[in-house]
């Protein structure tokens, strides 16, 4: 199988943590619902490939997401190593609930940047929404859980348009002050371009959030999640989320398109000398496996030429 020529370049990371969302961000927005045991080996093939965070599923509502409605089921088929980080997603203090009586260790949270947008997705107001995880976070951390939070819209808004810096970075600020310890800012229609990355990741650091709480979560709608990627890794971030073969988007948003697939991110990863612990050929082998399942092809250009 080719690999990239390794030249390093001054000025990125040594080492960068891949967050994977394939079985949890891409299969929500499957149209077909995808058998449980199907899921739990998708999960066991990309810790086998090296991927020590995988997001397996989220607690939502059935009639929201169903394509994930077997959460529970799906965490007891999974029997993961103690250095497999496996967060899941949980919307209110209900899916909390279900995420502690499944005993998970670690919950991620979705807040939006933009009024429209928590009001589809959320049912709530920008400001509202903050009632709602206040609860959730404080009886997660109680838990000892540790709770990443989720900043969808950063970069722009289907229905508002430009969405203003100050503003995402006022949401994703008060998602650090409640306490997670993560926060991953998400261009869920994909129209980030590098200046802009820069501009928001400088943003937060004058309010005092650092890149290292920071993650970058890109959607490739306009081809532009490597070069975002790239540029975050030179303002200093080291957690890229990416999903296994391509998969995913956001059903709340028609606009939003796949995930940076996992296998182009590692191959420029790969070539930059950039440690992240992941075999691309086991990884590979794992997408057109769950292509086969699904039964459409990867959009993931690196799946594509490496698979023959």
């Amino acid at each position: 199988m080719r690999t990239p020529q390794v030249v390093q370049t001054e000025g990125l990371p040594d080492q960068v943590t891949i967050y994977e969302v394939g079985p949890r961000d891409g299969l929500q927005n499957e149209s077909a619902i995808v058998d449980v045991k199907v899921k739990a080996e998708f999960i066991r093939r990309l810790v086998d490939a090296g991927l020590r965070t995988v997001e397996t599923t989220s607690f939502v509502h059935p009639k929201w997401v169903p394509q994930l409605a077997d959460a529970t089921e799906l965490l007891e088929q999974l029997d993961l190593p103690d250095d497999v980080r496996a967060p899941v997603l949980v919307p209110n203090e209900r899916g909390l609930d279900r995420a502690l009586a499944a005993g998970v260790r670690e919950i991620a949270i979705f807040a939006s940047a933009t009024e429209t947008f928590a009001a589809k997705n959320l049912n709530s107001t920008v400001d509202e929404q903050f009632a709602m995880f206040t609860p959730t976070v404080e009886r997660a951390l109680a838990a000892g859980l540790s709770v990443r939070g989720y900043v969808s819209m950063c970069y722009g808004d289907p229905w508002e348009g430009d969405v203003p810096i100050e503003q995402v970075v006022t949401v994703g600020a008060r998602l650090v002050d409640l306490g997670c310890h993560e926060l991953s800012l998400g261009d869920t229609i994909g129209v980030a371009t590098p200046g802009h990355v820069t501009a928001l990741i400088s943003a937060f650091a004058k309010a005092g959030v650092g890149t290292d709480k920071l993650a970058v979560h890109f959607h490739d709608t306009y081809g532009q999640a490597l070069a975002n990627t790239l540029t975050a890794l030179r303002e200093g971030v080291t957690t890229v989320d990416s999903s296994a073969g391509g998969l995913g988007g956001c059903p709340y948003a028609e606009s939003a398109t796949g995930n940076l697939a996992t296998e182009d991110l590692l191959w420029q990863l790969n070539g930059l000398g950039i440690s992240t612990g992941v075999d691309l050929p086991k990884l590979v082998e794992t997408s057109v496996w769950m292509a086969e399942q699904l039964g459409k092809p990867s959009p993931s250009r690196v799946v594509q030429a490496l698979a023959g």
